[in-house]
């Protein structure tokens, strides 16, 4: 009998870890990336912030704030990619795999908070601008360019699979784009001499941001609340687990994201003939995990179903 079930059945269960390309596969190692990205983009923080101030660019200290941000970004990316390979315990039985979920969620938030106070500082500016080193904003900017290019490049091979390397991937194609921006403000104020052109600038890198910001903090929260991840229709993976020989029914069925990188599936079968052995249960498992990139499968089999509380 099953926990709350009525119903007669077998605990026939599948369980198929794959690695194929998608949610099913196991997460690529970026610990050097990670590395090289930390210490690219503090030491340019550190740069374009003393070089914001001295200058009196509010788009020089916004990128540097955003980049900050992005520093922290990485760590939490990191730190949450080394704990998902944690083997499992008594007490967290998946492991910590759901750590990078977490982590998507930290970074956008933190993205949030950044925007913020960029925002007021940048009003503030807008109602007063004050001189700006326009050469200074075109130098420092474009070292930001290759910093921030260089940055992404070292996570574009995981950006499609993964949304905690997504996460950092996206926030430094964004900022090397921010910075072609900055570079742009730099020589129209040194052909104008309008002032405003900066403050004004420092809007458009917030408006960029918050638009890649709204795009992880909703996909990351969808994640947390279990929801059926991006990619796979619900219907498609119910009509193939109804189309398999001998099925009259299928429930309770359930999947979720276990991390950012690999999906998980139940389901109850109901096949009243029985299922034709451990093999029927591997090639479910083995085309769940190659059509749908669902990786840790498990089926129960029952040969009635006698309740509607399933």
């Amino acid at each position: 009998m099953g926990s709350g079930h009525s119903h007669n059945h077998g605990h026939a269960h599948a369980h198929g870890h794959s690695h194929a390309h998608g949610h099913g596969h196991a997460p690529a190692d970026f610990t050097n990336a990670f590395a090289i990205g930390v210490v690219l983009n503090t030491g340019f923080v550190i740069i374009e912030a003393a070089y914001g101030f001295w200058s009196g660019s509010m788009a020089l200290i916004a990128d540097a704030g955003h980049n900050l941000s992005d520093v922290l970004s990485l760590l939490l990316a990191w730190a949450a990619s080394v704990l998902a390979k944690r083997a499992p315990s008594q007490r967290f039985t998946y492991g910590f795999k759901s750590s990078t979920i977490l982590a998507a969620m930290a970074n956008a938030g933190l993205l949030m908070v950044a925007l913020g106070a960029i925002l007021f500082e940048t009003i503030n500016r807008l109602a007063d601008p004050a001189p700006v080193a326009g050469m200074t904003m075109v130098i420092v900017a474009g070292i930001g360019i290759a910093v921030n290019t260089g940055t992404a490049l070292l996570f574009m091979r995981g950006r499609k699979d993964d949304l905690n390397i997504r996460g950092a991937f996206l926030h430094m194609a964004a900022d090397a784009l921010v910075s072609v921006g900055v570079v742009v403000a730099g020589i129209a104020i040194l052909l104008t001499g309008a002032w405003w052109i900066d403050p004004v600038t420092s809007l458009v890198i917030v408006a960029v941001i918050a638009w890649g910001t709204w795009g992880l903090l909703r996909d990351s929260v969808k994640m947390g609340l279990l929801a059926v991840p991006e990619g796979i229709e619900e219907g498609e993976v119910r009509n193939f687990l109804s189309s398999l020989p001998g099925v009259d029914a299928v429930h309770d069925l359930h999947i979720w994201a276990m991390s950012t990188t690999e999906t998980a599936l139940t389901a109850h079968l109901v096949m009243p003939a029985g299922a034709t052995g451990d093999g029927f249960l591997r090639d479910v498992s083995d085309r769940l995990a190659h059509d749908f990139r669902i990786g840790h499968t498990t089926i129960q089999i029952e040969t009635t179903r006698d309740c509607d509380s399933c």
